[in-house]
């Protein structure tokens, strides 16, 4: 998985955890929706101003966009 879909998917999660729409988000980022939904879709590349934007719009630090997601199907016994 390349970070721009670590991207996407965090950001698809983070959006989700916080109950709202993508029109929400993109109204509280300044953004279109279809821009935010290309980035969900990891089709677009975000820089870093639009990393501060969507991350003070769901109230998280930039650096959870990027933390990869927890391996599955690794079970401790």
């Amino acid at each position: 998985m390349d970070l721009r879909e670590v991207f996407a998917v965090n950001l698809r999660r983070l959006r989700n955890a916080k109950g709202l729409s993508q029109d929400d988000l993109a109204y509280g980022a300044e953004m279109s929706r279809s821009y935010l939904s290309q980035l969900e879709k990891g089709a677009f590349h975000a820089s870093l101003k639009i990393i501060g934007r969507l991350a003070e719009a769901l109230h998280v630090e930039p650096a959870e966009f990027l933390k990869l997601p927890a391996k599955r199907g690794t079970r401790s016994k």
